[in-house]
């Protein structure tokens, strides 16, 4: 059961760098960078695969948690 709030955390953690991270290059966008470009740019770059990472393993952490209501 302490594994599944383990990673749960780990997962919130991964998802909150990895959101910060997509939200900060959207500072690109005011400066002249296209909707298109954002998201290639953000595909290429390894931190922002953070934050699907962490919302899966969130998840799974949920998902798999006993529920004995």
């Amino acid at each position: 059961m302490l594994v599944f709030i383990f990673i749960f955390l780990v997962g919130f953690g991964l998802a909150v760098s990895g959101g910060v991270t997509i939200i900060a290059y959207m500072n690109f966008l005011p400066v002249g960078v296209s909707w298109g470009d954002y998201f290639v740019f953000i595909a290429g770059r390894p931190e922002c695969y953070l934050f699907p990472i962490g919302v899966f393993l969130m998840a799974i952490a949920l998902f798999q948690y006993p529920n004995n209501l």
